[in-house]
């Protein structure tokens, strides 16, 4: 059956097609625009915002305006400075800034990588770097940088890493630039602002191969010495484990204590240069007890030991004296001595018995004869157990020629410790009543026989 327009006639009982059929295109697009919409954004976008705003906020050239905006109205009146500077610490981020803050006080503006200054930056001469060269000046300066790191003690680690780094650019700066900051360094160092470990930075290949590295420590060390003295730079030095360490300030081929003293000697640091020599005497000394040891333990002949001790000897100018008194600690360090004092004095007899010969190596003057009499002394005063057995040490070493006379005479005279002095004085009493007769005779002997 047709309506009127043509169109097949639906009967009521004709299931609804329509509700089955799918949406229209339009109606689709609409559906998915909707989803997009309706997904959760991620504040990405935000956190961009943040970054941006971040970075305009936190401008070293904006705060290095600040800063040398500020020391060009104090001019060079240091007082100012600090004072100018302590004031600035509430206002400006010292803390984030602190390495463009310590450039600006050094170089007068923002070092570049090498240590040169950007041209297109401003910059001030209120700086160390544009003051006058002499100690006199960097004291100054060394109390601006003392008061605003009292004020500021965050301020301390950023200081030492700038210090750091200003030596790792020494070669861009000029020989007069290098000069004030070594002066800065060594008041710095003096008074405690820096620690000695900074030195390490002068160790770059590059810096020592120029001889920067060398020029830079002489300036360094002179004003530091004539700040304190020796035994305290070596105090600190040590420290830091930076006492056997100065000879690198040299390439290797020149690594010597003779080159080492003559260079400081005649840039007028001889304590210095015996500080120096004295440490690599002592290094020396050290590494030989420990190969003595090690050989005695390994029984090694005695022959094959005094060729080494005296080639160690000529090579590290180490004299007999100090060797005698070496070898004898080596030697009562290589046995397990017993605790009954009636029982250690014959165990000490045999040992030492057989080491007599290597004793008697070192004691071919009268100097180390003496030295090993206070050894000996020192050393049963200092392990009780030993106390009884000195006489008989002394009188084995006579009979064994290590011991002469004459030293034994000496010590017994005025030339004993007071460790334990009334106990082996009485002691020697008879055996150096004997020595004496003994020479009185050989001296009536001699006349007779003329």
């Amino acid at each position: 059956m047709y309506g009127a327009a043509g169109a097949p006639a639906r009967s009521a009982s004709a299931p609804v097609v329509r509700s089955l059929r799918r949406p229209p295109q339009a109606t689709g697009v609409s559906f998915m625009n909707n989803q997009k919409q309706q997904k959760p954004t991620l504040s990405g976008q935000r956190f961009k915002t943040r970054k941006r705003d971040e970075k305009e906020r936190f401008d070293p050239t904006q705060f290095q305006d600040c800063i040398i905006q500020g020391l060009t109205e104090t001019g060079t009146d240091l007082e100012a400075v600090a004072k100018f500077l302590d004031a600035s610490g509430a206002k400006l981020d010292y803390r984030r800034y602190a390495e463009t803050l310590f450039d600006i006080l050094v170089a007068g503006g923002m070092l570049a990588p090498g240590g040169t200054l950007a041209d297109d930056m401003m910059r001030t001469d209120v700086c160390v770097f544009a003051a006058q060269e002499d100690l006199e000046t960097m004291q100054a300066f060394a109390q601006v940088f003392n008061k605003l790191i009292r004020r500021y003690k965050y301020l301390e680690k950023g200081f030492e890493d700038e210090v750091k780094k200003l030596l790792l650019f020494l070669k861009g700066f000029s020989e007069s630039e290098r000069n004030k900051l070594a002066m800065l360094t060594g008041v710095l160092l003096a008074n405690g602002t820096l620690n000695a470990s900074i030195l390490n930075s002068l160790y770059n290949e590059n810096l020592v191969k120029e001889g920067v590295s060398a020029a830079f420590a002489v300036k360094l060390f002179k004003s530091w010495i004539n700040e304190k003295d020796i035994n305290a730079v070596a105090a600190s030095l040590r420290k830091v484990s930076m006492d056997n360490r100065l000879m690198e300030l040299f390439p290797a081929n020149k690594q010597s204590v003779e080159h080492f003293t003559k260079y400081f000697t005649e840039a007028g640091l001889k304590e210095l240069s015996e500080y120096v020599r004295n440490q690599q005497t002592i290094g020396a000394r050290k590494e030989l007890q420990k190969e003595l040891q090690e050989q005695m333990s390994r029984g090694d002949p005695f022959k094959d030991i005094i060729l080494y001790v005296k080639e160690e000897m000529k090579k590290n100018n180490i004299p007999e004296p100090v060797v005698i008194g070496i070898v004898w600690s080596s030697v009562m360090s290589t046995v397990e001595w017993n605790k009954k004092e009636e029982l250690v004095a014959e165990q000490a007899i045999k040992h030492l018995k057989q080491y007599s010969p290597l004793l008697a190596a070192f004691t071919t003057q009268g100097q180390s004869e003496l030295t090993l009499l206070l050894k000996i002394q020192e050393y049963c005063y200092d392990n009780i157990h030993f106390m009884k057995a000195f006489q008989k040490i002394v009188v084995l070493f006579y009979k064994a020629e290590v011991l002469s006379e004459e030293p034994i005479l000496k010590w017994y005279k005025d030339a004993h410790v007071a460790k334990g002095k009334s106990v082996f004085l009485e002691q020697m009493k008879k055996f150096v009543e004997w020595l004496k007769n003994a020479e009185e005779e050989s001296e009536s002997e001699a006349e007779e026989g003329d």
